[in-house]
């Protein structure tokens, strides 16, 4: 039976022809429109070869997608890149889809696929207007619930040409994989049947596409990140020099040269709180805090590193002082300063806080990369300081306290492995900002008591406390907990996961937290998607949201361990000393 040959779009379609395939006449029938000098196969698959249906369909409503809120408030650049990324997705899947149903089913009239891209073009329009602005809408409103300045009006058009440049961009990379899968299948057709010609070929050019982002990005992207880390290891902040004193690692008589701390432990050990300001928060004489480091350079192992630490401990006697605290830091071996100083101002420098570094990597890279790094660092520098500890008499011995936050808080976990072991291992232990792969974490969340919600939840039998917004720690009655875990609730790193991709989380069913927009919903695939995204500008917030803690450490600390005669009022008054 001959097949009808349909003229290509007409009307108020023409101007689109070249990207709404019209149907091809039958095997043999020359085409009535040879008004054009015939295109290569190459040029016409990517210059002329016309857009799925389906796939524009699902590009259309993934790009709409996009623009609903999620933890965070997005720029117009990361919207942008974003909904591009987002509609290229959607493509993907719609063309794939369109594609199964016309081999599996059967092809569509030229007049169905005509109405069809009718509809696309008069509804998409007017879709894609009233999403930018819910978007812009969505995205002012959360700004405003996390304290932020509103976006810029005209943010709106940048956001759509550079998701627009980006969803190009993608779809001329994806179509020139298919044109070398065809090249591949052509060359394999000269000695396989054609079906082992396709397989082969795909197979080919899915490989070379995995090896080329393997070498060309992911290894050229750690590579990049490693060589700029040590350089900036090797450097020293403003306002940085060498302490004078030989209570701090990499001053007089200190084991550890200066040279040997890094960039983030030099800035660890220079930022103590004078004496004098120490002395008019307190309101008595105040001692010199101690503060111990080593960093990558300053010996070989992390066994011997941790060994180290200890041997300075003994040097400047910080097992004499009333609290000893041991801080498991980020991937970089970042510590916020303001853990540390709330420590300090608490008990009047009457502390010694030790470190150590595992890596200069940012934690997101050491994350991905090597995360045994940072169990093996807190591990050894845990282990031997509590060895040290524990061989002191009872009633001799300082109050043990553990730190962490974000990487450093799995690490921490792996150490002491359970729940319970976390409690038992130290007088009080403070984690900020947990990585959703924290196995204690986990196994805390799951076992929490039935209605409480997964963003604050309670562990009844276990001394351990949840809290999304530290201020509620202040309200807490009954027996004092030792572990306390701060978590934002709209910290992406605490909420990532892959499960994500396939089921509604449990922060986002039932009660919410306060700022967590009512707007957000799941989708499958797009949230996660969003979440990932999060995940880059989540320091970029202010304090009490994303993957900022800061001050908040003082409510934890209080609640902890605080130190004789504290009260509420007291957590305040340093709160704003640290904030100010």
């Amino acid at each position: 039976m001959r097949r009808q040959v349909v003229a290509p779009p007409t009307g108020w379609l023409a101007p689109f022809r070249g990207w709404i395939p019209a149907p091809q006449p039958s095997p043999g029938q020359p085409s009535p429109h040879t008004t054009e000098p015939p295109l290569t196969p190459a040029r016409r698959r990517i210059v002329r070869s016309g857009l799925s249906l389906t796939g524009a369909a699902f590009a259309a409503v993934f790009y709409c997608l996009s623009f609903t809120p999620s933890l965070l408030p997005r720029d117009w650049s990361l919207q942008g890149v974003v909904a591009g990324i987002t509609a290229a997705m959607g493509y993907a899947l719609g063309a794939t889809l369109g594609a199964l149903f016309r081999r599996g089913w059967r092809q569509p009239t030229a007049r169905t696929v005509r109405i069809a891209w009718s509809v696309l073009f008069a509804v998409v329009p007017l879709l894609v207007v009233v999403f930018l602005w819910l978007g812009t809408r969505w995205q002012r409103d959360l700004r405003i619930r996390l304290g932020m300045p509103p976006a810029e009006e005209h943010d709106v058009a940048r956001t759509v040409g550079v998701s627009l440049l980006t969803f190009g961009l993608l779809l001329l990379i994806a179509r020139l994989l298919r044109l070398s899968t065809h090249g591949c299948a052509w060359l394999f057709r000269q000695f396989v049947p054609p079906p082992a010609a396709w397989c082969a070929g795909s197979v080919v050019v899915a490989l070379l596409a995995y090896g080329a982002v393997d070498s060309l990005l992911i290894t050229q992207m750690f590579s990049i990140a490693d060589r700029s880390a040590a350089v900036v290891n090797s450097g020293t902040g403003d306002g940085v020099r060498v302490p004078e004193s030989p209570l701090r690692s990499g001053g007089p008589r200190s084991l550890v040269s200066w040279d040997s701390l890094g960039r983030q432990g030099r800035a660890f050990v220079a930022g103590v709180p004078t004496g004098e300001q120490l002395t008019a928060f307190a309101g008595r004489p105040a001692l010199e805090p101690i503060r111990l480091y080593a960093g990558l350079s300053s010996a070989y192992t992390v066994e011997e590193r941790a060994a180290l630490v200890v041997r300075e401990m003994e040097r400047t006697g910080a097992f004499d002082r009333a609290v000893v605290a041991i801080i498991t830091p980020t991937g970089t071996g970042w510590v916020d300063s303001k853990v540390p100083r709330s420590l300090e101002y608490m008990y009047a420098g009457d502390t010694a806080l030790v470190s150590m570094q595992y890596s200069y990597l940012p934690s997101f890279f050491a994350f991905l990369g090597d995360r045994s790094e940072v169990v093996d660092a807190a591990d050894a520098l845990i282990g031997a300081v509590r060895e040290r500890w524990a061989a002191m008499p009872v009633g001799e011995r300082p109050r043990l306290l553990l730190f962490g936050e974000s990487l450093g808080t799995y690490g921490m976990e792996k150490t002491f492995g359970t729940p319970q072991g976390l409690v038992d291992g130290a007088d009080g232990a403070l984690l900020l900002g947990p990585t959703f792969a924290n196995p204690a974490h986990r196994a805390l969340t799951e076992g929490r008591a039935e209605g409480s919600p997964v963003w604050d939840p309670d562990y009844p039998g276990l001394a351990v406390e949840f809290a999304d917004d530290a201020a509620e720690l202040r309200t807490l009655t009954g027996a004092r907990p030792k572990v306390v875990y701060l978590q934002n609730a709209t910290d992406p790193v605490v909420w990532w996961s892959w499960d994500l991709l396939w089921k509604q989380p449990e922060w986002l069913s039932g009660r919410r937290a306060p700022d967590v927009t009512p707007d957000m919903h799941w989708y499958p695939g797009i949230t996660f998607w969003q979440i990932t995204c999060d995940l880059v500008f989540s320091n970029k917030v202010p304090t009490g949201h994303g993957h900022v803690y800061k001050s908040e450490t003082v409510d934890g600390w209080a609640t902890i361990a605080p130190p004789p005669g504290w009260t509420t009022a007291d957590s305040l008054r340093l709160r704003a000393l640290l904030d100010g």
